[in-house]
């Protein structure tokens, strides 16, 4: 991939999981659990609020202003432990 890889789509899945898709075309289910640790992430561990996700900035992000980098959300998604 050349550049940054950006979330140009995103879809909730149930549970902590969101179907994303990058500027590449790469598409992929991914669990967002394992990152909810930590104060800032505190809210999206209620399932109503962690609805409420949005692109902005080429990746996911909620309200409060939590979000994953796009590039960690493009490496768990290539890896082999992505859903």
């Amino acid at each position: 991939m050349n550049g940054i890889p950006t979330v140009v789509r995103a879809e909730y899945r149930g549970e902590f999981r969101i179907a994303v898709a990058f500027n590449d075309g790469l598409e992929k289910t991914l669990d967002f659990a394992p990152w909810l640790e930590g104060p800032i992430f505190e809210p999206l561990r209620d399932p109503a609020y962690f609805r409420r996700f949005f692109i902005d900035g080429g990746t996911v992000t909620w309200p409060n202003g939590a979000d994953i980098a796009p590039e960690t959300l493009y490496a768990h998604a290539t890896s082999n432990e992505a859903a």
